[in-house]
């Protein structure tokens, strides 16, 4: 089959990414501790391999991974994890399914090809196991806890004592002790449900996510002196915390971003303001002045 420049560039284009991907999950596959996901990360790469050598029987040539694209995925999943770096990378490519399908009415063979490696890849990527994954309920209840909890406790305090380092010094006890209240409190539940088996994991996970988000909240109250100010970067953190972290788990878990994040913006944002109003009526009527 003869075919143009234009269409031999559009192969080419597709080798360089079947060769990155393959790339990207040969080196995850060596660097993961996990058996089985290093075997089935290396039996995707296969796969990543076998679509550039059927787009290499018509572009003729060897064509270079993209070495940017290979360094920036592979560190994303090691340091957010596996899935959310497979499946963001592989967000990323909906687009090019597209240019595939565009290439299939010149090369008519490589539809069932593609669609049945696409496939296969899809159960592949379902198999992997990820402990942290397991836990999200968990990073779910500290997270949303601390960031209700706290963004109306520190809306509260600013407008009562208007002092950043009373702001700060209170906030922080109030947010360390409900942390252990929430770890202590997941352990028995989870205990109750399930055992012991997962109790003191899911406690731990639940603990780290509440003191986490208790120091980004609190930072700003020890970095600047206008409570003000303070309050509003804290809910600028908050905003993001939330953003981020439903970013991910929609990425992760294959779930729906918008309606998770609006859900606990909504919440953390009108817990803070309605602690605002209660704060203000507290200095109003007891007459604190600090």
């Amino acid at each position: 089959m003869e075919l143009s420049k234009n269409q031999k560039k559009e192969i080419k284009n597709f080798q360089k990414n079947e060769i990155t991907e393959y790339y990207i999950y040969s080196r995850l596959s060596r660097k993961t501790k996990n058996l089985k996901n290093a075997e089935t990360l290396q039996r995707i790469g296969d796969d990543e391999m076998r679509h550039y050598m059927f787009w290499k029987n018509y572009s003729g040539v060897d064509v270079k991974p993209n070495k940017w694209k290979v360094f920036k995925f592979y560190w994303i999943a090691r340091i957010l994890g596996i899935t959310f770096g497979i499946k963001l990378m592989e967000k990323g490519e909906e687009g090019a399914q597209q240019a595939y399908e565009k290439a299939c009415e010149f090369i008519p063979e490589a539809k069932q090809i593609v669609e049945d490696e696409d496939a296969h890849e899809k159960e592949l990527i379902a198999m992997l196991e990820e402990k942290k994954l397991d836990y999200v309920g968990s990073i779910v209840l500290g997270l949303n806890d601390a960031l209700v909890e706290l963004t109306g406790t520190l809306a509260g305090l600013t407008f009562a004592l208007q002092n950043t380092k009373l702001i700060a010094v209170a906030g922080l006890i109030t947010g360390i002790a409900a942390s252990f209240s929430m770890a202590a409190s997941e352990y028995l539940s989870t205990k109750t449900e399930d055992g012991n088996a997962n109790a003191l994991a899911s406690s731990i996970y639940t603990g780290i996510a509440y003191i986490f988000t208790v120091i980004i909240l609190i930072l700003p109250y020890l970095l600047f002196s206008n409570y003000f100010i303070c309050l509003g970067v804290t809910m600028t953190f908050a905003v993001l915390v939330i953003l981020f972290f439903n970013y991910y788990i929609s990425v992760a878990k294959d779930l729906n971003f918008r309606k998770r994040f609006w859900e606990m913006f909504i919440i953390s944002m009108g817990v803070a303001a309605f602690s605002f109003g209660i704060g203000y009526l507290i200095r109003m009527f007891i007459g604190i002045d600090i």
